[in-house]
Parts: C-alpha cells; structure tokens; sequence
C-alpha cells in the first residue's frame, strides 16, 4: 500500500461496545435518563468511540428532531407562548447574566468562563456557549470549563426534574414552560419533558411540546447576546489581546420549526402522525443524549473546578426557584 493510501478503518471491540450500548439507550424500554448514563459509563470506561463525530451528529440529532415536533404544534400556539413568556424570558435573562457577574467577583472566576456559563445558563446550554464563546474569542479552556459545568446541571436536571414535576403535581403546561426556562440544553428540556409525560401520554399537546416552543423562545436570544458579548469584548479588549469574532450563530432550525409549524397549522392532515413524529423525536433525543454523554472526558471534568461549579449550581438553583415560583402563581 503507498504512503498516500488511507488505512482501512477498523470495527474495533471499543466500537461495538459504543454502538450496542447506541442501540440499547433507543430502544423502547430505554428513556432519556438511561440514554444519558449508558453514554457517560461509555465514556467513563474509556469505550467512547468518534468522539468527534458523535458531537456533530448529536447537534443535528437534536436540531432535526425539535424541527419534526414543530409538526404537532400549530403558530397559534407558537405565538401564544411566546407572547405569554417574554417577560419571564427577559427577566431571568437579565438577572442571571446580572447575578453571573456578581458571583464571577465573588468568587473571582476569570471573565470568560464567568460569561460563557452565565450566557449557557440564561439562554440554551452548549448552544449559546459555543455561539458566545465564538463572539468573544474565548480559549479553548474556558469553553471546556463552562461547557462541563452546564453538562453537570443537565444530567441532575435529567433526573431530578421529572420526580419534583410529580410531586408538586404540575400540570404539562407547567411544566414544560418550567423545563423550558430552568434546563440549559434542548436535548435534556425534551428528556425531562417526555419523561415527565411518560409513554402513555395522548397524542395531544404535551409537556414535550410546550417545552420545546419556550425554550426556543429564549434560543432567539443567542444572536442579540453573542453580538452584544462580542461588542463589549472588542471595546475592552486592550492592545495586544486577541479580538473577539464579529460573527454570531444563528439558530436556523428556529426557521425550520415554524416551516414545520406551519405546515401542521394549514395542512390539518398532518396531525394524525401527531403520536409517530413524538415517539419518533423522542428516540432521536435519547440518541442525541447518549452521544451527548459518551463524549464527557476525565480531562473536561478535572477542568471545572469548584468555583465554576459552584457559580453554575447557585445560578441555575436562582433560575430554577424563581421561575417555578412564577409559574406557580400564574399558570
């Protein structure tokens, strides 16, 4: 074989391991907490394998899947939503990029971590850290930082946030928008939701649905922080520091969701697949969960520390307490 001749990829023993263990975290006796623990024992026991791909199919996994559920809601309820939840969504915005500010001097974390986990836990997780983070020309550390201790708050939100929905006994309503607003990525809101409708639920409108319309409410909100960030960055930037990105992500399967919105509001057809395209969603969110997982690594872990955690724990709990307080009072 010539130098210039790639090898033939090997189906190593660490391969299978990773996609029986895929397999297993989408079947039906399966759920999002499980999808989520079977990828991080993946990764923990040093099985994990296409690390790399796996982050970019998990992405698309999510992405498509929240643009399938657009099918079961129409715009009406697309708009309602948004309207109903604007100032939620701007109060626990502004406060949390407020109190992140103020625990970042308290606790003396670094400007960028300090940004990156106050943007990911106002706004949608790994999404608006990657979108930030891009805008401020944030160090490959910082985003590793921010990104594990959003990971951590996930996988407890994951699993906590169903059994609490129970026992306060909240309605799907209240607690989707609950979802919607106090978990940080779109794969662990779907999760918590479906697993807080569990697999009986109508094919109606669900906590799942909800879920998704509130937390794409605040996904919006990436573009205008991310320019905002990258604009106040190369104000204060001094000579000689690396300029932050002109360039902002922007969430096109926002777009998508409301194609897809629209095409169930006009086209009534499609509503009978209401019960398909949500089971179908679901097992591609358990998919993108287990991905999600097997890429943690020992080193991304190691890199939190204390302080960053901390910080994430005391704002999403701030986040988490006063919009279930809201909600309480006025849903």
């Amino acid at each position: 074989m010539s130098t210039a001749e790639k090898p033939v990829a090997q189906f190593t023993p660490k391969a299978v391991v990773f996609f029986v263990a895929l397999v297993a975290a989408v079947l039906p006796w399966s759920n999002p907490a499980i999808a989520l623990t079977l990828g991080i024992v993946v990764a923990l026991a040093g099985c994990s394998a296409y690390e790399k791909q796996g982050k970019k199919v998990s992405r698309f996994l999510i992405q498509a899947c929240v643009v399938l559920l657009g099918l079961r809601v129409n715009l009406g309820d697309v708009a309602k939503a948004a309207a109903e939840g604007v100032w939620l969504a701007i109060g626990t915005i502004v406060g949390t990029l407020t109190l992140g500010m103020l625990l970042a001097k308290v606790l003396k974390i670094e400007r960028d971590p300090a940004v990156l986990v106050s943007s990911g836990t106002a706004i949608c997780g790994g999404s608006a850290i990657a979108a930030v983070g891009s805008s401020i020309g944030a160090t490959s550390s910082a985003m590793a930082v921010a990104t594990g201790a959003v990971f951590v708050l996930n996988a407890v939100a994951l699993y906590a946030f169903p059994p609490l929905g129970h026992l306060m006994h909240m309605t799907p309503e209240q607690f989707g928008t609950w979802c919607g607003v106090a978990v940080h990525d779109m794969s662990s809101v779907a999760g918590a939701a479906k697993a807080f409708d569990g697999k009986d639920v109508e094919a109606g409108q669900s906590a799942v649905d909800i879920a998704n319309i509130v937390k794409m409410t605040r996904v919006l909100w990436i573009a205008p922080i991310a320019i905002g960030a990258g604009w106040w960055w190369r104000r204060s930037a001094k000579d000689g520091e690396a300029k932050a990105k002109k360039s902002a992500v922007i969430p096109w399967f926002i777009v998508l969701f409301l194609v897809a919105s629209g095409v169930a509001t006009y086209v009534p057809e499609v509503k009978q697949w209401g019960g398909a395209i949500k089971q179908g969603s679901g097992y591609g969110f358990q998919a993108a969960l287990f991905l999600i997982g097997s890429g943690l690594s020992k080193k991304a872990l190691r890199e939190v520390g204390w302080r960053a955690l901390v910080m994430a724990m005391v704002l999403w709990v701030c986040v988490a307490g006063s919009s279930l307080l809201v909600i309480r009072a006025t849903m």
